[in-house]
């Protein structure tokens, strides 16, 4: 597969000119809004001559405070267009927010009025950011109306980039700094889609501002396929527009999945349009992988990366057999010219087996850390990327993770190394349970102790004894929790991870602990 390198400076010329291709064909459902590909193209260019016409160019930094508005699609090209560095805010506390532009140094910052009006105003005042833009009528000058300086696309200069913030489930989040090779490594693989006669039309109901949400959204126009687009998840909304505008593609995390599976829903609804979902954001238990499978067929594609590298495996359920039932608790093999090894503590490949660190590398590998040189060099190292989770490689290639490095539990009289995953699986393998979240307390005996969080399915008998005699049954004592809590619903960050930290921050909270955050 031809990768591209350093030497290719700018995606987005290649990009317009695929859109310009497409013309007529639809690009983006939102709200009952329907975009053509020529009126993608035509809404990226007003906007970048916007930008421009603002004194707005290359190398500047441009924060973001969006949502999945089509216009916030347009800006995302007409600012990479410009060679500007995007600065993407996520969906969290003001504090939090200002603490990631206080690293990132915007000095310019674009909001959505329809969305954000007044937390874009807020930010762009706590942060100090004098120079603000609005998609609309708004504080702040709004592109859509703003005086505009021709561009003619062939002739831009710089090299686009994009910092993103991660998700802060280990700690403070970090901000992930990704240059044009990502973008361009996307649009090659993309456009590998496009002669096979059968454009995708994909249901989309992540956030923007995420690494993955992006390039998933950038892939199919690229392949000029359609984006369905919903502003959040509902169970109901996706099995309706599933069946309306015959969906062919989607993706989950897996609650969301799971939601699906214990939807009444699921069997009153026309899904033979449906072709391929995508499953991503964490680790689906391998009962209810088995349940996907059984329901939706063939079609269930299990996805593995993280913010630092978005695409690092994957597995199509088309591997699934009977005689390879070790491959539900797989999440596939190396995507594209990605290379994994899976390394003891000193760095040393390890033989397929045996657990230790998952290392990878390849051309979806983040640049770095932005403004963060000693990071960046304690994660980059030589090339490869030290991914924090923790797993083993069969002899085919497989890839199984067992759970990040910063979730080890060492608990028990011996200090024993227990990992969530394995105890989720067991847990959700049970009928009465729909989903479940397993983290560390903190215990006088042993230091620390496992903790179990359940949501239980509607009219489930099941008691917490027998959720821990099921644990030790299949594991061990050492990985049975010492206490097993039903929950109505498990916190979510926006893009459908468990959040563990909210979690565990209760149950401190709750008991008193006097322990902080575990980092």
């Amino acid at each position: 597969m031809h990768i591209p390198t350093a030497a290719s400076t700018n995606y987005v010329p290649q990009a317009l000119a695929l859109f310009e291709k497409y013309g007529p064909a639809e690009a983006i459902v939102y709200q009952g809004r329907r975009l053509t590909f020529a009126d993608l193209r035509s809404g990226i260019q007003h906007l970048a001559e916007a930008l421009r016409g603002q004194g707005i160019g290359a190398g500047r930094a441009v924060a973001v405070v969006a949502n999945n508005h089509p216009d916030v699609v347009m800006l995302h090209f007409a600012l990479h267009l410009l060679g500007c560095r995007s600065i993407w805010v996520a969906q969290a506390p003001l504090e939090h927010q200002l603490d990631f532009l206080g690293q990132a140094g915007p000095d310019v910052l674009v909001y959505d009025p329809r969305t954000h009006a007044e937390a874009g105003v807020e930010l762009a005042r706590r942060a100090g950011t004098r120079t603000v833009f609005s998609l609309g009528p708004g504080v702040g000058t709004d592109l859509w109306q703003a005086p505009r300086r021709a561009l003619d696309p062939a002739d831009t200069l710089g090299e686009p980039a994009s910092v993103f913030q991660t998700s802060g489930t280990t700690g403070r989040p970090k901000l992930v700094h990704h240059r044009n090779l990502l973008f361009q490594t996307i649009l090659e693989l993309a456009t590998r889609w496009v002669d096979d006669g059968h454009p995708t039309r994909h249901l989309y109901y992540g956030v923007f501002w995420h690494v993955s949400s992006q390039l998933g959204v950038m892939g199919m126009l690229f392949a000029g396929g359609t984006q369905v687009v919903c502003d959040s998840f509902d169970v109901t909304q996706f099995f309706t527009i599933i069946e309306r505008e015959r969906i062919t593609s989607t993706n989950a995390a897996s609650p969301r999945l799971y939601e699906m599976l214990d939807c009444p829903l699921l069997d009153r609804t026309d899904l033979s349009s449906l072709e391929m979902l995508t499953l991503g954001g964490s680790t689906v238990a391998p009962a209810r992988l088995t349940q996907a499978l059984e329901r939706f067929g063939p079609i269930v594609r299990v996805a593995y990366g993280m913010s630092e590298a978005p695409l690092i495996t994957d597995l199509n359920g088309d591997e699934h057999d009977p005689s390879r039932p070790h491959l539900l608790r797989s999440c596939g093999r190396a995507y594209g010219d990605v290379r994994i090894a899976v390394r003891d503590d000193a760095g040393r490949d390890l033989p397929p087996g045996q657990h230790g660190q998952v290392w990878v590398s390849g051309s979806l590998v983040m640049a770095g850390y932005w403004g963060q040189p000693e990071l960046t060099a304690e994660t980059l190292v030589d090339g490869w990327l030290r991914t924090g989770d923790t797993g083993r490689l069969d002899e085919e290639g497989y890839l199984y993770l067992v759970g990040r490095e910063r979730e080890l539990i060492v608990t028990g009289a011996g200090a024993v190394n227990v990992y969530p995953g394995p105890i989720e699986d067991v847990l959700t393998a049970h009928p009465d349970v729909h989903d479940a979240a397993v983290f560390a307390v903190p215990d006088e005996a042993f230091g620390e102790a496992v903790y179990a969080c359940v949501v239980p399915v509607p009219g489930a008998t099941v008691t917490p004894e027998e959720l821990r005699d099921l644990v030790t049954e299949r594991l061990d004592t050492n990985w049975t929790p010492r206490d097993v809590e039903f929950v109505d619903a498990l916190p979510m960050i926006g893009y459908g991870k468990v959040d563990k930290r909210a979690l565990r921050d209760g149950y401190l909270a709750r008991t008193g602990t006097a322990v902080g955050p575990r980092e």
